[in-house]
Order: structure tokens, then C-alpha cells, then sequence
């Protein structure tokens, strides 16, 4: 976990200086995806693990509700091959980015979907998630941010089976 926070205050202290020529307009529809660590840790009834370092990812998609809201959807998924057992953890869920700041680029996100943890050999659970995390667009181009981002997504699955990744991951959003 102090390795996320460390990585992640690296990844915001530039920001301000980039960001200076494009202004944070946030209008109309939006996509984005980006790829970084994730730390998955699961339990369930009789079980549990250590926490497994693995790839992680995001992809998202919506449109903006007023100048500090955007809505949209995004799926969250983890993968690691462990000693050649295929581990894969996934959200999917409808978010909403709140922004403190109508002009600035910090962002809240928080949301509530569906989770997944599939375990090769062993068998897949699902049920109720919950998304939420932090980060800031830097805006690179008129239309284009690069987006550093701390998240955590879980879920509480069938069978008493639970998991969660957080996340830390660098990214691309064209509003």
C-alpha cells in the first residue's frame, strides 16, 4: 500500500506545471483505459490469501452530468498467472467521477456493479460490487488527459467468497 501512495504522489507532482496550457473542459461523451499494478486479496469461508501482486486494468466510457459530474460505466479486471494456476478478478460497474474543482483535474470516483473472481481449477464466484478510488486528469492536448490513478475494487461474492484489488495505474481519457 505505501508503495500505491508513493507511486501515485510521483505521478501527480508534475501536474500542475503540464496541465497549464490545456484547461480542464469536461464536455459530452468520454472514453478512456489504462493499465498499472493491482494487489488482489480475497477470502471466503475456511480461507483466505496473502495479498498477490499482478496486471491490472481499466476501461471507461460516459458523459458528463454538469461540470463537476461525469456518469459512465468501466470494468476493472486482474490477472496473474500463480505457480500455473490463471487468477482473474473483475468489476463491472456504473461510476460516478465527482471533480472538487469545476476547472481542476482531482477527481473522487465512486460506484456500485457486479464483481468476479475466477480461480482455474477451482471455480468462479460472483456478486455485488463496489468501485471507488482517486486521480487527476492532466490534460496533455486540447481533448486528451493522461490520468494517474489510485483505485480499489471489491465485491462480496456467492458462496461467502470475498475480493479485492487495489489498484494503481496510469492511463488515457479523451473528453
Amino acid at each position: 500500500m505505501r508503495f500505491a501512495l508513493v507511486a501515485l504522489a510521483v505521478a501527480l507532482a508534475p501536474t500542475a506545471a503540464v496541465a497549464q496550457g490545456h484547461p480542464q473542459i469536461r464536455d459530452g461523451f468520454w472514453i478512456g483505459f489504462g493499465l498499472g499494478y493491482g494487489s488482489l486479496g480475497f477470502e471466503c469461508s475456511g480461507c483466505s490469501n496473502d495479498r498477490v501482486g499482478g496486471l491490472s486494468g481499466y476501461l471507461k466510457m460516459g458523459g458528463k452530468l454538469g461540470p463537476k459530474l461525469l456518469l459512465g460505466g468501466e470494468t476493472n479486471g486482474w490477472s496473474k498467472d500463480d505457480q500455473g494456476t490463471m487468477v482473474t478478478a473483475a468489476n463491472a460497474s456504473v461510476v460516478l467521477y465527482f471533480y472538487p474543482s469545476a476547472t481542476g483535474g482531482f477527481f473522487l470516483r465512486g460506484g456500485l456493479g457486479w464483481s468476479t473472481l475466477d480461480i482455474e481449477g477451482i471455480g468462479s464466484e460472483g456478486g455485488g460490487g463496489a468501485v471507488f478510488g482517486i486521480g487527476y486528469d492532466v490534460r496533455v492536448s486540447a481533448n486528451m488527459s493522461l490520468v494517474p490513478v489510485l483505485n480499489f475494487a471489491g465485491g462480496a461474492l456467492a458462496n461467502d467468497f470475498k475480493q479485492n484489488v487495489v489498484q494503481v495505474a496510469l492511463g488515457l481519457t479523451w473528453h
